[in-house]
């Protein structure tokens, strides 16, 4: 695999209002760099630019100022190039209706063009990790909420990407589900080494589950950029509340940045 550091500089992002042709500012600056192998998630009030942030990373925006650069190439510039270096798992699972469970998971490595056995090997590997063998032929019409969201990570991880993107992907789930859905999401991205990046307005989820958070402000900028494994368990509620804090007044805190600076 190439190089699966994702540069961000200078991204911003502006959209006209149709009919006014009002500037509407959606991310302002954004400057950072996730490594390969981090757990990164992004948090901030609703509105902030994150989805906006998405799909500038995934290929279906472009930038107004700035770049994204995976590997030295922008994917809104060579979309072809990423095809199965990004797994994405969105906040519905999209799956397709007329297919069954093992067709939907073979999809994208139909689309690489990946030879017929190779698909099936690896859909049934990830099937059987996610506690779906029984139900490969079922069709998502028959299966719950969990159950095709599991599907949907079968999905993702079956194209053996560097890089996987989760946007709000659990917040759907009741609270049993989409804690057991989420290890399971943190323990195979672990297991496999990938680069994730998690999109979610759920904080709690965010700071028990990533290596690092980036805090946006609205319109979108870097308030702050927080290691967490440097900040021990027993400082962790009063982190949770500055950052509460940082989201609602839209400024950064300065004491934050010091100890992460030091």
């Amino acid at each position: 695999m190439t190089d699966a550091d994702i540069h961000v500089r200078g991204l911003r992002k502006v959209f006209r209002q149709k009919g006014s042709g009002v500037a509407v500012v959606a991310i302002e600056r954004l400057d950072f760099t996730v490594r390969r192998g981090e757990i990164v998630a992004i948090v901030g009030k609703t509105g902030c630019g994150k989805s906006t942030f998405f799909n500038i990373l995934i290929g279906l925006e472009q930038p107004t100022e700035g770049s994204i650069e995976i590997g030295g190439r922008a994917p809104y510039g060579d979309f072809d190039a990423f095809r199965g270096r990004i797994g994405i798992i969105f906040q519905q699972d999209r799956l397709l209706p007329w297919r069954s469970l093992m067709d939907n998971v073979t999809l994208g490595l139909e689309i690489m063009g990946i030879d017929s056995a190779e698909q099936q090997h690896r859909a049934q590997r990830w099937l059987h990790r996610l506690g779906l063998d029984d139900f490969h032929r079922a069709f998502p019409n028959e299966l719950s909420g969990g159950m095709r969201q599991r599907a949907a990570l079968a999905r993702a991880f079956a194209v053996n990407p560097e890089i996987l993107l989760a946007d709000e992907a659990f917040g759907h789930l009741d609270e049993v589900t989409a804690t057991q859905i989420r290890a399971q999401f943190f323990d195979m991205v672990r297991a496999e080494r990938k680069t994730a990046i998690l999109v979610t307005h759920q904080l709690e989820e965010a700071i028990d589950t990533a290596d690092r958070l980036l805090v946006f402000g609205r319109p979108a900028t870097l308030l702050a950029d927080l290691h967490l494994k440097a900040w021990p368990p027993q400082a962790l509620p009063g982190l949770r509340a500055r950052i509460q804090a940082m989201i609602q007044s839209n400024e950064p805190d300065p004491e934050i940045i010091t100890k992460e600076s030091s």
